[in-house]
């Protein structure tokens, strides 16, 4: 998919609507990320996703190729260094947010592991030549919504 432009100053005005777009989505997912609401951050996943990528293909189809802005006016082109500015903006605090949600997901996941692996039965047995075998580590475990 990509974009259909009449000329410069229409694809400039088309790539600014998209970026802008774009980063009310991520805004949104980071925002929800930060309060701790995961599950709300998945609602617009596929026009994210849409959007990423169209915005993927036209950013590098201009870089390779700025004579296909480069006569539209220069407040409009500003206008799109701007909206762009912003995205990388929210694009890092997502990136925080992330992080932050992984750091929390991964710290729980290893705490009930533990818990998991002090509860088991660590009966005593003996391995070759009489000595006691080493207690078992801790396995991988499986949630679901169900459990």
């Amino acid at each position: 998919m990509a974009i259909s432009a009449t000329d410069a100053s229409d694809r400039v005005e088309q790539l600014i609507v998209l970026t802008e777009r774009l980063t009310e989505l991520i805004a949104e997912e980071a925002l929800a990320f930060e309060e701790r609401r995961a599950h709300d951050a998945a609602r617009h996943i596929e026009e994210t996703s849409k959007l990423a990528n169209v915005y993927r293909h036209e950013s590098a189809r201009v870089r390779a190729n700025p004579r296909m802005v480069a006569s539209a006016p220069l407040a409009q082109r500003a206008r799109l260094i701007r909206a762009t500015e912003a995205f990388d903006a929210v694009l890092a605090r997502q990136g925080r947010a992330l992080a932050a949600a992984k750091t929390v997901t991964e710290g729980l996941v290893r705490a009930i592991a533990d818990e998991v692996a002090s509860k088991r039965n660590t009966g005593a047995g003996y391995g070759q030549g009489g000595a006691a075998s080493a207690p078992a580590s801790a396995t991988s475990i499986t949630l679901n919504k169900r459990a």
